[in-house]
């Protein structure tokens, strides 16, 4: 890693993280865009395997805060997360079988899925007092593991479908939610890092520069959402709309790598 592609690391991980804290989930999305097209990963399941590497690590971090304030309901999110780590370890194995070029492609597309749910309201009802019970744990089982293969597939985190998966399958609000669901990222996360370093596919130095960027661009995020707080809905707007740009470019580089 030269000094160059060292502070673009540090840069894009900054993107990262600012984006996460400024509007929660989805920010991850950018990660691997980011480290192919600014820090210049050409190998795109390198790319991958360092972008799980960092959007795990982050996810435990602040899945530390959501735990002190006990915003996690701790039975639902080992169910779900106990589940999609199988997914994700086969999602992952998947993903390095598929060439370099498609995997692009569809992670073009599975952006664009990403930008569409980030501009649809989010729901913020629900039980907060739900337990765990069989009826509830088949329907987070059914959903964690389709959850975790895509999470898997792409070396993302995968919030923006696990949210409104633990929501679906407990009844839980959105609070609760987002602490929970990042039990899960994190476990997704490393469960892919490590199917992807049993390969060499993982660029410890790079990932290491991107995560300090993320802690720093996090901190900073979460300052301007405390002042921001009454335009997150329009901020979400515009990272769909950053997300969508980015996931036209990746299509149109797709393109032309085909042709």
């Amino acid at each position: 890693m030269t000094w160059l592609s060292g502070v673009l690391a540090v840069l894009s991980g900054s993107i990262v993280g600012f984006s996460l804290g400024l509007i929660g989930g989805g920010g991850s999305i950018l990660s691997v865009p980011l480290l192919i097209y600014v820090v210049g990963i050409r190998d795109p399941h390198l790319a991958i395997g360092t972008s799980a590497l960092a959007v795990g690590v982050n996810a435990f971090a602040n899945f530390i805060s959501h735990w002190r304030t006990g915003t996690v309901k701790w039975p639902c999110a080992f169910v779900f997360g106990g589940t999609g780590v199988v997914g994700a370890a086969l999602g992952s194995s998947l993903g390095k079988a598929v060439d370099g070029q498609k995997l692009l492609f569809f992670f073009a597309l599975i952006m664009i899925a990403v930008g569409a749910m980030m501009l649809r309201p989010k729901a913020s009802g629900g039980d907060p007092d739900v337990q765990l019970n069989p009826r509830i744990a088949a329907r987070l089982v059914a959903v964690a593991f389709g959850t975790g293969a895509i999470s898997g597939f792409f070396g993302i985190g995968g919030g923006f479908l696990i949210v409104p998966g633990l929501m679906l399958g407990s009844g839980m609000p959105i609070l609760n939610a987002v602490g929970s669901s990042l039990f899960s990222v994190g476990a997704f996360g490393l469960t892919t890092t490590v199917n992807y370093a049993l390969s060499g596919l993982v660029d410890w130095g790079t990932a290491a520069v991107f995560i300090v960027g993320g802690v720093f661009g996090g901190f900073a995020g979460l300052r301007a959402a405390l002042q921001l707080a009454e335009h997150r809905r329009a901020l979400s707007r515009v990272f769909a709309g950053v997300i969508f740009v980015v996931a036209a470019y990746m299509l149109a580089r797709v393109g032309l790598a085909w042709v």
